[in-house]
């Protein structure tokens, strides 16, 4: 069986560098996660359902709580296409149709 593997987008990987380092962490924990056993058997408390496609990593930090949106594309490749500092209880819609338009765009 392939392993899965998480890529960034390239505009994804600049916003995930301006994250604190602590989150950052986080995020690599997260995708060695999922890499590791496969994203159907990795749920929350790490990651959860948008919706679509989209899914998102759930990253929190001692500055507050970060999301990455991804979306699993050829066979078993995970895209990270958006990565935000979340300010709001619900993700904003703006967020989301960054991600979308992100996953149109690839090809």
């Amino acid at each position: 069986m392939e392993a899965w593997t998480v890529a960034l987008h390239p505009l994804a990987e600049s916003e995930l560098l301006a994250l604190p380092a602590d989150m950052r962490a986080r995020f690599v924990r997260i995708a060695e996660l999922l890499q590791d056993v496969g994203p159907q058997r990795v749920g929350l408390p790490h990651i959860r359902p948008l919706e679509g496609k989209l899914w998102e990593m759930r990253m929190q930090g001692r500055d507050g709580i970060a999301r990455a949106v991804y979306a699993a594309v050829q066979g078993r490749r995970l895209l990270v296409l958006h990565v935000f500092v979340k300010k709001t209880q619900t993700t904003p819609r703006a967020a989301l149709e960054t991600a979308r338009k992100r996953l149109e765009a690839t090809p």
